[in-house]
C-alpha cells in the first residue's frame, strides 16, 4: 500500500479509529526515542500526513498522554489474569501468571523510563485488584500453599516486579521458569524431610 493510499484510508477512518492507529504507531517510537520523537517520525510510521496527528489529538503531548494511558490501563491485563485457568497444575498456573506480569511490568517500566515518568499517575494503582484476582486463581491449591492465597499472590507480584526492572534486579535477567521455581521452592529447594533421632539404648 502506497503512502497516498494509506493517507486516503486514514482520512476515511473515524476519529476514534484514527486515534487508536496513532497510539499503536507512537508506542514503539516512544520506547526508542522518548519524548524527543517527532511528529514527522510518527506520521511516517503510521503512513499518514503529519497534519492528521493534530486533527486527531491536537498536539504531540496529547498523543503521548493517550499512549501512556492505554499502556497503564489495568483492565486488559486484569482480563488476561482472570483467563488463567484455576484448574491448571500449580506450577503451570504460576508460570502463566509470571509470564503475564513480566510482560506488563517490562513494557510499562520501559515506557515510563523512556518518557522520564516516575511512578504511575493517580488512579492507576491496581495492586489490590491484582492480588484479589491471583488469590482466587490460587485458591484451588490451598492445601499445597504454606501461606494464604492472597499472601502468595503478593509474593508472586513482588518477585515478578523486581525481576522485570533492570535497576532493581541489578544483574542478569531471569526467565519465567527461574522465577516460577524461585517462587515455589525458594533458594534451597523443597525442605528436607525431618530425620528421626535414633532411640537411646536401653
Amino acid at each position: 500500500m502506497g503512502v497516498a493510499e494509506r493517507q486516503g484510508r486514514a482520512r476515511s477512518l473515524s476519529v476514534e479509529d484514527r486515534q487508536a492507529m496513532l497510539i499503536d504507531a507512537v508506542t514503539p517510537l516512544l520506547l526508542e526515542h522518548g519524548r524527543a520523537v517527532t511528529t514527522k517520525q510518527i506520521a511516517e510510521c503510521a503512513g499518514i500526513a503529519e497534519g492528521t496527528i493534530f486533527r486527531a489529538f491536537g498536539s504531540k503531548d496529547e498523543l503521548i498522554r493517550a499512549a501512556m494511558a492505554k499502556q497503564l490501563d489495568p483492565e486488559p491485563f486484569r482480563a488476561r489474569l482472570r483467563a488463567v485457568d484455576p484448574e491448571l497444575p500449580l506450577e503451570d498456573k504460576v508460570r502463566a501468571i509470571v509470564a503475564l506480569m513480566r510482560g506488563r511490568f517490562t513494557k510499562v517500566f520501559a515506557l515510563m523510563s523512556a518518557l522520564g515518568t516516575i511512578g504511575p499517575p493517580p488512579g492507576h494503582d491496581s495492586r489490590h485488584e491484582f492480588t484479589e484476582i491471583l488469590g482466587r486463581a490460587l485458591t484451588p491449591d490451598l492445601e499445597r500453599l504454606r501461606v494464604e492465597p492472597a499472601r502468595a499472590a503478593q509474593v508472586i507480584r513482588m518477585i515478578a516486579l523486581a525481576a522485570s526492572v533492570p535497576h532493581v534486579r541489578n544483574g542478569p535477567a531471569f526467565d519465567d521458569d527461574e522465577i516460577t521455581s524461585l517462587i515455589l521452592h525458594g533458594i534451597i529447594g523443597a525442605p528436607a524431610p525431618p530425620t528421626t533421632a535414633p532411640a537411646p539404648p536401653t
